[in-house]
């Protein structure tokens, strides 16, 4: 019987061609300079920092070449899927700023014209060029089960041959239709095998966009396109996909290099030419004196929700990633402090091939940087969004006092050299907690941290002096002056120079002076500028504040 035969016996429910399938995927109006790339993650668990890495690539390369950039969700192992996986994705993907053009979206829905974006949608499609396969003798039917598969491998490890589904041990490579078909009247599960042409004794050479010249040995196992259970396997949808959805070029992790001989001869097989892989390095991570790649299961770091609960802001993970991308960029960004992070472009045969090393202390300066960028507002607003699902008590405080909030986050950021005293948003609550009242009550339940140099006797004779000389409407100038008065009159040095010429003859020096009224004020001997706090404060809170400090009643 001939391959149509056997097609139709596999097949019977399948109509469609593959001339089909192309009609309803035409090619995209796009430049010749122009890239379409994707990301397509398996719905498995969060999205981990390797796969956000290689899709800011992705995005980069379609986006700089006025190309497109689309999400496309292999779903088709159901057995590995974790719900709420591809939510996280999509939410992590705008977490980091990385827009795409077409794919799934939360709604429900999907946008773009080459979906559906979801494999498990697009079955149908692929046992169209099954068939097709199959009609053209290029596939065939397998029946064997896991214990025939297990007699073959002995059988080759006996022989010291490669191992695998091959050649002359490829058992159903010829079946024939009436083997088939009794063996599908029997109920017997099968699978569809590509028949693979290649020799491993020959070479092929493939560019790869990352790592240049690369030669492999060419495939000749008959690998599986379909599974039992009538899904395909990744190495065939892929192939589908890529082409009707018209993706020029692939970054992914090199873990799948091994795999690029299997691809490249499913093109050939398909009839469709074939994008340009280029494979990275993964992440590594620092553990001791060794390296090692993250692990979803052991590194809490190694996903981006992780940073997202912390509160670095996405756009810093992205800046971040781009110095790991192309070394050049940390150049440029100093030439160009105030430009978009898209501004810059990247370059494939720029990218280190090594796995370059996740180094949290450099992340936490370029996320100093990004933030000493914004304005006050901006940063009350990235924080009230993070506030809100991460920590609900300082969400609340500072949604009541929004203008007092903006205030005090503008403290040292309207000067050509910004405060950068914020990594991320956690860090926020911590370093301006004291300017809330209801926040300031919690930390002097365990007392106030004087500084050992002053007793407490000395540390309240100084706030009744500031009380009785405290003008609020005093400019920095004339403020500071009055302080140093004070000191003075306390008996303390009026500066530094002055105290160590005779240290003997006074009690301290007008920094001990400050130091206590700043202690009375926020509780912490390390703030912004003494004076600053105060006008934010207004002089009611400064004045309630002394006198909390004293014990009087307020």
């Amino acid at each position: 019987m001939s391959n149509k035969s056997m097609a139709e016996l596999l097949f019977p429910d399948v109509q469609q061609l593959p001339a089909d399938i192309f009609s309803q995927y035409p090619k995209r109006n796009l430049s010749s300079s122009a890239m379409v790339t994707r990301f397509a993650p398996s719905p498995t668990g969060s999205l981990n920092i390797g796969g956000l890495y290689a899709t800011l690539i992705s995005e980069r390369l379609a986006h700089q070449s006025n190309g497109v950039f689309f999400l496309r969700i292999e779903d088709t192992d159901k057995k590995r899927e974790i719900e709420g996986s591809m939510e996280n994705i999509i939410n992590s993907l705008a977490y980091a700023g990385i827009d795409f053009d077409e794919g799934p979206v939360l709604s429900g829905g999907e946008k773009g014209t080459y979906g559906p974006y979801k494999q498990s949608s697009r079955i149908q499609i692929y046992k169209v060029f099954i068939k097709h396969l199959v009609r053209n003798g290029l596939a065939y039917p397998c029946f064997c089960d896991a214990d025939d598969l297990q007699k073959i491998r002995i059988s080759q490890q006996n022989l010291k041959v490669t191992t695998g589904y091959y050649g002359e041990w490829a058992k159903h490579r010829d079946i024939s239709f009436d083997q088939a078909k009794e063996e599908m009247v029997n109920g017997k599960p099968f699978v569809i095998r590509l028949k693979s042409p290649g020799s491993s004794e020959r070479r092929i050479t493939y560019h790869d966009l990352v790592k240049g010249p690369i030669e492999f040995p060419e495939n000749d196992q008959d690998i599986v396109i379909m599974k039992t259970d009538g899904l395909p396997t990744y190495h065939f949808a892929h192939a589908i996909d890529d082409y009707l959805m018209g993706t020029t070029h692939v970054i992914r992790g090199d873990e799948w290099l091994s795999s690029v001989p299997i691809h490249l001869q499913l093109f050939e097989f398909l009839g469709f030419k074939t994008p340009e892989y280029g494979h990275i390095a993964p992440i590594m991570k620092q553990v001791g004196a060794s390296k090692r790649k993250f692990s979803k299961r052991k590194d809490l770091d190694g996903t981006a929700e992780f940073y997202k609960e912390q509160g670095y802001p996405g756009i810093a993970i992205s800046e971040y990633f781009m110095n790991l991308i192309n070394s050049s960029f940390e150049e440029w960004r100093m030439a160009k402090p105030h430009k978009s992070f898209k501004d810059f472009s990247i370059s494939t045969n720029k990218m280190n091939a090594s796995g370059a090393l996740f180094d949290m202390d450099k992340l936490n300066d370029i996320s100093k940087d990004v933030i000493s960028r914004l304005t006050g507002s901006q940063v009350f607003d990235h924080i009230y969004t993070w506030s809100k699902k991460f920590d609900p008590e300082f969400y609340t405080v500072i949604g009541e006092n929004e203008e007092y909030t903006v205030n005090i986050l503008n403290i040292g950021r309207t000067t050509d050299k910004p405060r950068k005293d914020y990594s991320k948003w956690s860090d926020v609550k911590q370093l301006i907690a004291f300017f809330y009242d209801e926040l300031f009550e919690k930390d002097i339940q365990s007392g106030y941290k004087v500084p050992a140099n002053v007793t407490v006797k000395a540390a309240k004779e100084i706030v009744r002096g500031f009380i009785k000389t405290y003008k609020f409407n005093n400019e920095k100038d004339a403020w500071f002056h009055g302080i140093k008065e004070l000191a003075l009159e306390l008996g303390y040095a009026k500066d530094m120079k002055q105290y160590k010429a005779s240290p003997d003859n006074f009690k301290g020096h007008v920094g001990d002076v400050a130091m206590v009224i700043r202690v009375a004020l926020t509780n912490r001997t390390n703030t912004p500028d003494l004076f600053d706090i105060m006008k934010i404060m207004g002089e009611k809170r400064v004045l309630l504040r002394m006198r909390r400090f004293l014990g009087e009643s307020i």
